[in-house]
């Protein structure tokens, strides 16, 4: 330990969390940063195009892996990534946030140095990101020992990102060790369990229909194999909610589908609302998760499980993890007599027209069917994310979207993240037109890095979403949401690399197109565009959302 210099130290933390890449833009300010991980074994350094990029390619990267890294340089580098951590911050992903930052004897003396406000401030821009990430700290060899671990235990228990910013020089200055253990982490109050597992039991004892719901912190807190545990053991439907999919094993006989209360099926809405009592796995309360504020849940009747505590009915329980929770829960008696009745999913059917033009209702179907299992499904923000939401993934697949930040642009480069993260593991991105023209930058990091998804464009002549959204401005009137029209199969061309590409405008093309995407099994990035001619074609969950919408304006 003694003989380590903190750089070193640093990266031998990260390494033993299992992060074997670490994304990042260079700076000068961070050389030493770099430097150190050049000559360190077990870890590579991936270049992004922008700060901003290699944020979102971290993000997903650790809901692949479980925990990422990042490195970018002082001031312009950080504040580049700000967006992106913000969204980690939102949607509870824990990533390590790695500044660096001016000599610190250039910070000593208030120095007017590049990359600075100009006022002398050097800490101005680790207080910015004390409100968006769950600890900040400023290292030196002195705590280095201390605060690396305290850290990333953090970001681990709690699912948020941290920051540590060190200046370039002191990156290769030996640590100082200190023997000082860390707290250990919270353990449930046996006494509060057992009195909220009785509630539970009182509160189940009349009920005829019950119902699970899981959402976003069931995954990122890995709770999806003690859920559906619980459910097999209670014998009840199981439902996500937006946020939430692929919580729960979508090929599973008792997976009824996304709860979407007004604008999503009204079989699920049904199962869900009627429910005598409704067990909700880690949910996130969004206007998202809720759609629009309609759906229809009674509190008085539901069981909310969260990561450290439950709420039954109005009471509330602290102090008791989630996972020993869903185990007590499981002997806890109830058992719904009727086995879950077989559903029927949105895009089961296939629209068999070869000839017709592509849309919604015939491309999703597709989708479908060419998804396989343990496959990473990454859908952007938008037209797609509402359409996706009801396409049943098979078993294993990890589906990566950002249901509650909600930044466009945000799948691309979080599709290169994922690829990185599993490199044994099939990757399709899925997104619009829009989104891809503010990141698209990332393409060419994935053909760079040897990255071969399938990633689908759904051209669709601009901001499809927004104007779903804008039921107040006629649609030709809202010339904000167009945008250039590219062409999106010369991309890979451009970048100085080879791709399969295919613009695709009927059925016919479309399932030629995926066919030969699927034999080239992972040989080359494949890019398939979308053409649809109608701008107002969208999943049946952006219909009904929109007209809620004008009924509200009305």
């Amino acid at each position: 330990m003694e003989n380590r210099t903190l750089g070193q130290y640093l990266y031998d933390c990260l390494r033993e969390e299992g992060i074997t890449e670490i994304f990042g833009v260079p700076g000068d300010y961070n050389f030493s940063l770099l430097d150190t991980l050049e000559d360190y074994d077990g870890i590579e350094f991936i270049n992004g195009r922008n700060e901003l990029n290699a944020g979102y390619a971290a993000d997903a990267y650790a809901r692949v892996k479980g925990i990422s890294a990042l490195i970018t340089t002082f001031g312009v580098g950080e504040m580049s990534a700000c967006n992106a951590i913000a969204g980690a911050y939102s949607e509870n992903v824990p990533l390590i946030h790695i500044v660096g930052s001016p000599k610190s004897v250039m910070q000593k003396e208030k120095a007017n140095a590049h990359h600075t406000l100009m006022d002398g401030d050097f800490d101005v821009f680790r207080k910015v990101y004390e409100h968006i990430t769950g600890y900040t700290v400023i290292l030196t060899p002195e705590n280095a020992a201390r605060e690396i671990p305290a850290a990333i235990m953090l970001a681990k228990s709690k699912k948020k990102p941290v920051y540590m910013v060190v200046a370039i020089d002191l990156v290769t200055k030996p640590l100082i060790f200190h023997s000082e253990p860390l707290e250990n982490e919270a353990k449930t109050n046996q006494e509060t369990l057992q009195a909220a597992v009785e509630h539970i039991r009182k509160m189940l004892e009349p009920v005829k229909k019950a119902a699970l719901l899981v959402d976003m912190k069931t995954l990122r807190y890995n709770l999806g194999g003690s859920v559906q545990q619980l459910a097999e053991r209670l014998n009840v439907p199981v439902a996500s909610l937006m946020q939430g999919k692929s919580g729960f094993d979508e090929s599973h006989p008792q997976y009824i589908g996304v709860y979407g209360g007004a604008f999503g099926r009204q079989e699920v809405t049904k199962i869900v609302e009627e429910a005598d009592c409704l067990i909700a796995v880690g949910p996130v309360w969004s206007d998202t998760n809720t759609s629009k504020e309609t759906a229809k849940l009674d509190p008085l009747k539901m069981v909310e499980i969260q990561p450290d505590s439950l709420k039954v009915g109005a009471a509330s329980y602290m102090d008791v993890k989630a996972e020993d929770v869903l185990h007590a829960l499981k002997d806890i008696g109830f058992k719904m007599e009727e086995s879950v009745a077989a559903m029927a999913f949105p895009y089961d059917t296939m629209a068999d027209d070869p000839s017709a033009p592509i849309e919604a209702a015939s491309y999703y179907p597709r989708i479908q069917q060419m998804l396989k299992e343990d496959d990473i499904v990454v859908t952007e923000t938008g037209t797609f994310s509402y359409g996706m939401s009801q396409v049943r993934l098979p078993k294993g697949v990890t589906y990566i979207a950002q249901g509650g930040w909600q930044s466009i642009g945000y799948a691309t480069p979080a599709a290169f993240g994922a690829c990185i993260a599993d490199k044994n593991r099939r990757v399709l991105l899925f997104t619009g037109d829009g989104s891809l023209q503010l990141t698209a930058q990332e393409i060419s990091s994935m053909l760079e890095n040897g990255c071969k998804p399938i990633i689908f464009i759904l051209n669709n002549d601009g901001y499809t979403i927004e104007k779903f959204l804008n039921v107040k401005v006629d649609i030709d009137k809202q010339t904000y949401n167009e945008i250039p029209a590219w062409n999106y199969t010369k991309l890979p061309e451009a970048f100085g690399k080879d791709a399969f590409t295919a613009r695709v405008e009927t059925n016919r093309e479309l399932d030629e197109a995926i066919t030969n995407a699927q034999d080239l099994n992972g040989e080359k990035l494949c890019l398939i565009e979308l053409i649809v001619k109608d701008p107002m074609d969208g999943p049946e969950y952006m219909q009904k959302m929109r007209q809620y919408l004008e009924k509200q304006e009305n």
